[in-house]
């Protein structure tokens, strides 16, 4: 008989975040991601709230989620139900919050198990 100890299985965890950055797993993000437990940490092609398209969110189906959370920003900001159709034709759902409550609530449904999607929305500052 064999006694070894398994390996930890390393789930995707946001470790810290601030305005305009995210921290997953100890490293830095400070453009818009999609975070799920397991996996790469993926880019999300958005850096602006008016710029979300439905294909945003199309994207996000492949992941097979239970539910996605989408942190719109510093502020809670409820995308139009036109962007997140799709995800709710395969029932799935769909919660905005701002960027600190979607970190923390996905942390505690990750936790717990469940195919949670994270898209955080983490906007450019622009130069005029």
């Amino acid at each position: 008989m064999k006694f070894y100890q398994d390996p930890l299985q390393t789930l995707n965890t946001i470790t810290g975040y601030g305005d305009n950055h995210v921290e997953i797993n100890k490293v830095c993000y400070m453009h818009s991601v999609i975070v799920f437990p397991d996996g790469d940490v993926r880019n999300w092609s958005v850096s602006h709230f008016d710029a979300l398209l439905p294909e945003h969110f199309e994207s996000l189906i492949s992941l097979s989620p239970e539910v996605v959370i989408f942190g719109s920003g510093k502020r809670l900001r409820l995308q139009n139900p036109r962007l997140t159709a799709s995800l709710a034709e395969l029932q799935i759902g769909v919660e905005a919050m701002n960027f600190q409550a979607a970190c923390r609530t996905y942390n505690i449904l990750m936790a717990e198990g469940r195919k949670v999607v994270l898209a955080l929305l983490i906007e450019s500052e622009t130069t005029t």
